[in-house]
């Protein structure tokens, strides 16, 4: 085990960039999320074979990559908390927890991942979620530093009850950018933002953050637009993306992960990647 937790993220990253491929979505309990990720050995093999920079899970399906003896494979993400904000009705009572309390970190370092991910929820009218997040990361950065785990920080600027979603996340860059200076005055080694309403806002993300700022990709788009943001963003200084429903839910996942990989670690531009999805085989994203 290295003390240096650049060792670790230095496996995530790759020249300082990195693609995230998030299948973590089982944990939200929301059926919604679960389409495209009903038989989890399928969805991780096609992954692996797809070759993003890594792959972020909950510690019951992390042994889909741990457990795998393939040189190169995808580094292992694991995030360490759940909660309730991302149903499709309000609750009365928000939460998030940790998985394990006493010991926030084990799993990750039993099964040799590179990084914990961990919510800062920021929900109007919702103070007690907002202060169990800030223990959660409390918990997590001191065991972190005992073990020189890079700590990735989730914050999330969520919409006011009765304005779209349950649960949406806002792209107000207003807002964004404090609650990301936040996420680093308690200890971010990375961060994970939404991305700002205009592309072009997002460096002030970047420079809150000063560290590692991966971009959440969020609910499914169209793929063409969903390449030009993504290379939008990099052009504004993100690190990278962290993608879920936008390459689990596709029709040909690793298509759009060769797509990605393009933008994020060769600078193509939108349309560029565009093209090198349709040039795909078909059958590569089976």
């Amino acid at each position: 085990m290295s003390l240096n937790p650049k060792a670790r993220m230095s496996r995530m990253f790759h020249q300082g960039r990195c693609l995230d491929v998030a299948i973590d979505h089982g944990i939200a309990n929301e059926p919604d999320f679960l389409v495209g990720l009903e038989d989890m050995p399928a969805v991780m093999a096609s992954l692996i074979a797809a070759g993003p920079d890594a792959i972020q899970v909950n510690y019951g399906q992390a042994d889909l990559l741990a457990g795998i003896d393939a040189p190169g494979k995808p580094a292992l993400v694991v995030r360490a908390d759940v909660g309730n904000a991302y149903n499709s009705a309000r609750h009365r009572e928000m939460w998030a927890v940790l998985h394990n309390p006493e010991a926030p970190i084990l799993a990750a370092l039993q099964l040799d991942a590179v990084a914990v991910v961990v919510n800062l929820y920021m929900i109007p009218d919702e103070p007690g979620i907002f202060r169990q997040c800030v223990e959660n990361i409390g918990r997590l950065r001191h065991a972190c530093d005992r073990y020189a785990m890079p700590l990735m920080i989730e914050p999330l600027v969520m919409a006011p009850a009765g304005q779209g979603a349950a649960y949406a996340s806002l792209g107000d860059v207003e807002k964004i950018v404090p609650l990301v200076r936040l996420a680093r005055e308690l200890g971010a080694d990375i961060v994970k933002a939404d991305p700002t309403d205009r592309v072009e806002d997002f460096h002030r993300v970047v420079e809150a953050a000063r560290c590692p700022t991966l971009v959440r990709g969020g609910g499914k788009g169209r793929l063409e637009a969903v390449l030009a943001k993504t290379a939008g963003l990099m052009a504004q200084g993100a690190s990278g993306m962290v993608y879920g429903r936008n390459v689990y839910q596709h029709s040909h996942p690793a298509r759009v992960v060769k797509a990605l990989m393009a933008i994020i670690h060769q600078g193509a531009d939108g349309a560029a990647a565009f093209d090198i999805y349709r040039r795909g085989q078909a059958g590569s994203g089976a």
